[in-house]
């Protein structure tokens, strides 16, 4: 039994898709981002980091997107979200590792500029570089990384949910998609899937 800890547009939907894909048994809890419920006195006994996702397991608790995701592909492999050779795997988490340390660092510029600085002036001008900085991580991530139909080659993986994800924060972003046109189609097929349907509609409700 596992419990997910997540709140609504963030990256913790990438690994409330793989949970839905691999067939788990598990339970959710929203946290109230607009509110910092992820910095109440409850959750931080959770995450001291308190930030989302969380997953509780039988094991204790883990954070950070992509070792969620390998821990749910290892923990289900007849769901064969992640390749089974060593070399692949690596290649694997090295793109959900650029995920994680760049191109979502990027996106935060847009409203955690108090992360890094204090001026306002400052603040401004990290939410102007956004447009800047993701177009660029995600023509890095059409040209060389996306191999296409999914981002390992004809296996889906754990990569797919959290390239879904960040590809979602685009448009609030000032990206247009369209420019990408593997990550474009990428996204249109992972919006088919019906984890994904399931996942997205459970957030809304």
């Amino acid at each position: 039994m596992f419990k997910l800890y997540y709140g609504p547009g963030t990256c913790a939907r990438a690994s409330y898709i793989a949970l839905e894909e691999a067939g788990a048994t598990y339970t959710t809890e929203r946290l109230d981002m607009k509110n910092n419920q992820q910095n109440s006195a409850e959750y931080l006994e959770i995450n001291p980091k308190g930030r989302v996702p969380a997953l509780v397991t039988d094991h204790g608790v883990l954070t950070e997107t992509p070792a969620m995701l390998a821990y749910i592909a290892q923990s289900f492999p007849q769901a064969k979200l992640a390749p089974s050779d060593a070399f692949a795997f690596a290649q694997a988490q090295s793109f959900n590792s650029y995920l994680c340390s760049t191109v979502h660092i990027n996106h935060a510029h847009k409203m955690r500029g108090p992360r890094w600085a204090t001026e306002e002036s400052s603040f401004a001008d990290m939410k102007r570089k956004v447009p800047q900085t993701m177009a660029a991580c995600f023509a890095l991530i059409e040209r060389d990384m996306v191999k296409g139909p999914w981002v390992m080659g004809e296996q889906y993986t754990i990569c797919d949910p959290y390239l879904f994800t960040l590809a979602s924060w685009l448009e609030g972003d000032s990206v247009d998609i369209a420019q990408f046109p593997k990550v474009a189609d990428h996204y249109k097929r992972m919006s088919a899937r019906p984890a994904v349907q399931k996942v997205l509609a459970e957030e809304k409700a």
